[in-house]
């Protein structure tokens, strides 16, 4: 009797085990897109910002320096 009950426990114990790992595994691959998705926006706002800092005039860039913490 005492086995059968352990056993179901065990049972449970998987079951729930095995849902909590879908679940993580699910939740890692939304992360790692983000992940992909912000790494290309940043790559993309990088190049934006050359471009902009390699038109701006002196006068703007030193105001863009000034902007910027140490």
């Amino acid at each position: 009797n005492v086995v059968a009950i352990d056993n179901k426990i065990e049972q449970a114990m998987d079951l729930v085990k095995s849902h909590l790992m879908y679940a993580v595994r699910e939740e890692v691959e939304v992360l790692k897109e983000q992940i992909k998705e912000l790494i290309e926006r940043n790559q993309q706002l990088e190049r934006e910002n050359n471009l902009l800092k390699q038109n701006a005039s002196s006068d703007v860039l030193e105001q863009l320096n000034t902007l910027q913490p140490p």
